[in-house]
């Protein structure tokens, strides 16, 4: 998405001078030589990162219900090269390790819980994100009746759409939203669209790097924040529009 701005930045420069309006060409590739550095040095996206993941750097102690939801945001899906399996991609397994690790705190504390594992085969590797990850948290101790799979959706809007139905079918009364922190922002904000009231719960963090010399890493980063804050505004454009399925209202689930 950065790249795509300077590379959008520098061809306009070009056609510019080659209209002979050199200051509007040169004012041009200034500008995209300081979105480069801003980017690649890391003052951008520590920036844009720290806004999306402020609200959830301290955690709260969790509330337990009589009947607990904790649902798992699924990160991907990657094929193995030479051997046919799939996994969890990278930023998969911190929310696997932290949706066990609230499971077994439920559990202990004596009350009933369920993970629900949202997410289908957005990335076509042959099986849903919800079915690769049900087998790690299998693995990791959770209870196979436990479980919750919703294998249809293929982005983050869907997980939160098909998720209602089956949290309202188990009778959830405390709903935990698992994912990423740089994706809790998003996450949140479509959850309750459709009704449903979610306690937040990090998984993760990232952040830049700050250097003095341009680093892919950051634009990485940086490209990952604006994939969140251009999800948020759609929403809120295609709210304006009238162009979202119609908001279910809060307590509904």
């Amino acid at each position: 998405m950065t790249a795509n701005m300077l590379l959008i930045l520098i061809v306009l420069a070009g056609v510019l001078a080659l209209l002979k309006w050199r200051r509007c060409s040169q004012v041009l590739l200034a500008l995209a030589m300081v979105l480069f550095l801003a980017v690649g040095c890391g003052p951008l996206p520590i920036w844009l990162l720290a806004r999306l993941q402020s609200d959830y750097v301290k955690a709260a102690p969790v509330a337990w219900g009589q009947r607990n939801a904790i649902v798992l945001l699924g990160a991907g899906a990657v094929r193995v090269a030479g051997s046919g399996e799939v996994e969890a991609s990278l930023f998969g397994y911190g929310r696997i390790g932290k949706a066990v690790e609230l499971y077994r705190a439920c559990r202990q504390a004596g009350h009933e819980c369920k993970v629900e594992a949202s997410g289908g085969d957005a990335l076509g590797v042959g099986r849903s994100e919800a079915a690769v990850y049900a087998g790690d948290l299998q693995e990791l101790g959770v209870d196979a009746v436990d479980l919750l799979l919703e294998t249809r959706s293929m982005n983050t809007w869907q997980n939160a759409q098909f998720s209602g139905p089956l949290l309202k079918a188990y009778g959830a009364d405390r709903v935990l939203l698992v994912s990423s922190a740089y994706h809790l922002r998003r996450g949140m904000l479509y959850f309750a669209h459709f009704g449903i009231h979610a306690v937040p719960v990090s998984a993760d963090y990232v952040d830049g790097m700050p250097s003095w010399l341009p680093l892919s890493y950051n634009f990485a980063m940086a490209d990952v924040a604006l994939h969140e804050y251009a999800g948020i505004m759609r929403y809120h454009v295609y709210n304006a529009m009238g162009w979202n399925v119609q908001a279910t209202k809060p307590g509904a689930l």
